[in-house]
């Protein structure tokens, strides 16, 4: 499939995928450091794991860069112990929050108003962050636009043969990306879900509810960034399976090869 051809049929994944699904409300979180620490909880683990231990932290009014900084490394540890890798990820959050402390005052404002490229080489500096961690806090805490390139895209592109599966993370992002130009300058979907017109699919995954970061203000791009993440997501998680894929029930089967 040449790079143009692959182009269109992202495009059209999109507008398939929108027109069944509608939005999904990602990030499910109250605040920007609620998606931080998701980010890097997430890693390895399933986002039920992870909300199990975004709630102690909740409970425990942990979830603020002041608290993280101040809770001993045990204690931390224990509290997210759910996600997995606890250790690891309790440090990793302790030295996210010395950096944000030393380099930017404690303010996550002051982080995010940093130009994207500069930040992002910032974030993959830290001990623990790829750049699947680094640019989901991009794009669903600073709302930057940036498209995350996760497992699940992977293997649709490459089942699709749109990319093969050892593409650079750099070289599917940017396919991606090129290919939302048009959903950018032409919402259509978006704004038809929007103003309320409902749609009926066979089948429709069960999305997150409205959150405070899910509906915060972020550029066009940013948008169709953020929808078309989520909407992979839900296709990965309910049919294209690492073994054994439904492409049957798949509302992308008809763009199978």
């Amino acid at each position: 499939m040449t790079r143009a051809s692959g182009k269109e049929q992202i495009r059209a994944y999109y507008d398939a995928l929108f027109e069944a699904w509608g939005p999904q409300h990602w990030w499910p979180a109250r605040t920007r450091f609620e998606v931080i620490v998701g980010a890097y909880l997430t890693q390895n683990t399933s986002w039920r794991n992870v909300e199990i231990a975004l709630r102690r932290l909740r409970t425990e009014s942990v979830l603020n860069l002041a608290a993280i900084q101040a809770i001993p490394l045990r204690q931390l540890e224990a509290m997210i112990r759910p996600a997995g890798y606890f250790r690891l990820k309790a440090d990793r959050l302790k030295t996210f929050a010395a950096f944000v402390e030393h380099r930017y005052g404690g303010s996550l404002r002051r982080l995010f108003a940093q130009p994207t490229h500069e930040l992002r080489q910032e974030l993959l500096s830290l001990n623990g962050v790829g750049p699947e961690t680094a640019d989901s806090i991009l794009l669903y805490a600073g709302q930057h636009p940036v498209f995350v390139v996760d497992t699940y895209a992977r293997r649709i592109l490459e089942r699709h043969k749109i990319a093969p599966a050892s593409s650079r993370y750099e070289e599917l992002q940017e396919l991606v990306g090129d290919a939302l130009a048009p959903a950018v300058r032409q919402p259509s979907s978006v704004k038809t879900r929007r103003e309320g017109r409902e749609l009926k699919p066979e089948f429709r995954p069960n999305t997150h509810s409205p959150s405070p970061m899910s509906l915060a203000a972020r550029s066009p791009r940013a948008q169709v960034f953020n929808e078309m993440h989520g909407l992979i997501v839900s296709v990965g998680k309910h049919y294209c399976f690492r073994s054994k894929p439904d492409c049957a029930q798949c509302p992308l089967r008809r763009y199978l090869p």
